[in-house]
């Protein structure tokens, strides 16, 4: 059905969140295959000042392992999903822990709507990859509006830290790390090297210099960076005034 409200020309982000993460099976899996590092990111966010009080947006939350434990801290935690079927698993979690303070939004970086300055934090970790550059900053854009100044964006995704030149060598290398196993083998504890070469194919990382230039552009600050290796980055940013 056509949403009248929606234009034409905006990105349809459930055809861009990525074949397994519409896949009920693969939801149900995701916490043997990814550990988000709920538990220090938390005290990260809380040695910032997340807590009672505060309102942090979580785009992509998955299952909601972040969610959840940020919840633990009192905040107000909105999660925002454009996967009905990872949602359904949160939804599970939430109520397994009873938490009151956890609101679940079924919709994207690009159609969620917030009051400009009315969130102190924004989270998200492997998500963004799911936009082409374009949206990218229009998503940046749009977390950096609806946040207070001087607010946070931690921000983590699979970004390229090499030359053009070294691709090739690198994302084979990258792939390779990966479990060898056939294609559309099920992998349950970590991943296998034809999800990873599915990524590199299908879905829209970028290089650190790209998505750096974003932050700028949009107005963010990076405060921390953390690179573990050349297919990660970990984050912190913070709104310039005003």
């Amino acid at each position: 059905m056509h949403d009248s409200a929606r234009p034409d020309w905006l990105l349809d982000e459930i055809a861009h969140a990525g074949r397994e993460n519409l896949d009920r099976d693969h939801a149900l899996r995701y916490d043997s295959k990814m550990d988000a590092s709920a538990r220090a990111e938390t005290a990260l966010l809380a040695a910032l000042g997340l807590g009672p009080g505060s309102t942090l947006v979580e785009f992509g939350p998955g299952t909601g392992q972040l969610t959840v434990e940020a919840a633990g801290l009192g905040a107000h935690v909105i999660a925002v999903d454009v996967s009905a079927v990872m949602l359904a698993v949160l939804r599970d979690k939430v109520a397994d822990h009873a938490h009151a303070n956890v609101e679940i939004v079924e919709a994207g970086f690009l159609t969620y709507e917030r009051a400009p300055r009315s969130v102190d934090f924004v989270y998200s970790r492997f998500a963004l990859h799911h936009l082409p550059d374009f949206w990218k900053v229009h998503a940046l854009q749009r977390i950096h509006d609806m946040l207070v100044p001087s607010g946070v964006l931690r921000l983590s995704d699979v970004v390229y830290d090499f030359e053009p030149s070294e691709a090739a060598a690198r994302l084979e290398a990258w792939c390779a790390s990966g479990q060898d196993v056939a294609p559309s083998t099920v992998v349950e504890d970590g991943w296998g090297s034809w999800e990873l070469a599915e990524h590199v194919r299908d879905e829209h990382s970028t290089y650190s210099w790209l998505l750096e230039a974003m932050f700028d552009r949009v107005g963010f600050e990076i405060e921390q960076c953390d690179k573990p290796d050349d297919t990660t980055a970990n984050y912190l940013l913070r709104r310039r005034h005003p």
